[in-house]
């Protein structure tokens, strides 16, 4: 018995520094990667609130979002992504829209993303698959300096009849309400991919 207890207690030392990572009522859903080319890197994904802001360690993709933070109609989605780390792959982060059963297998979410190489990329997430909306360089997106770091402020606007993908303040693309981002009611979040460490401030959305 007393050997029994031990290893619950050290198991639960074990579990609670993974769970305390985690803001109170936010979810974490791991992406693996499945490309022998692209691996995850090793250790456990850590997401942390740092007073009104959260922190990403991501050895492996992960979506980060509160069951509570959902919204519909006319909004406005923000975030301001500071990049603390970038990886030898073009690996993508932003902001996740239009979200539903996000911890089951019918996951479906829209996401605005950006990267390291100066591109910015929108892509349809349903179940399994994913598929590219639009993907292209601008300017806008800044790239790494020479510390390593770079700071995006990325936003999304749902209106009646289009929705517009904002770089720093420059409408890099614009969609219709219509086929795959037919659906932007429902809960918002993040998307951080894997070998990435990433500061986000001023996230959250307000309706237009």
């Amino acid at each position: 018995m007393r050997r029994h207890v031990s290893v619950a207690i050290f198991a639960l030392l074990v579990v609670m520094p993974l769970i305390a990572q985690t803001p109170k009522g936010w979810r974490v859903r791991a992406d693996r990667s499945t490309s022998a080319s692209d691996p995850d890197a090793a250790g456990a994904i850590k997401f942390m609130a740092t007073g009104t802001a959260f922190h990403a360690v991501n050895p492996q993709a992960a979506v980060f979002w509160n069951p509570a933070n959902a919204i519909a109609g006319n909004y406005s989605l923000k975030g301001t992504f500071t990049l603390l780390k970038p990886s030898d792959q073009t690996n993508y982060y932003g902001l996740v829209f239009g979200g539903s059963e996000l911890e089951g297998a019918g996951q479906n979410y829209v996401y605005f993303v950006v990267a390291q190489d100066g591109t910015w990329l929108i892509k349809r997430r349903s179940g399994a698959s994913t598929s590219d909306v639009a993907k292209a360089a601008n300017a806008a997106v800044k790239k790494p300096d020479a510390t390593g770091k770079s700071t995006n402020a990325l936003e999304v606007r749902v209106q009646a009849d289009k929705i517009e993908y904002v770089v720093n303040g420059v409408t890099v693309h614009t969609t219709p309400k219509a086929g795959p981002t037919a659906k932007t009611d429902g809960n918002y979040g993040m998307r951080v991919n894997h070998q990435l460490e990433v500061h986000v401030d001023g996230f959250g959305a307000s309706k237009l």
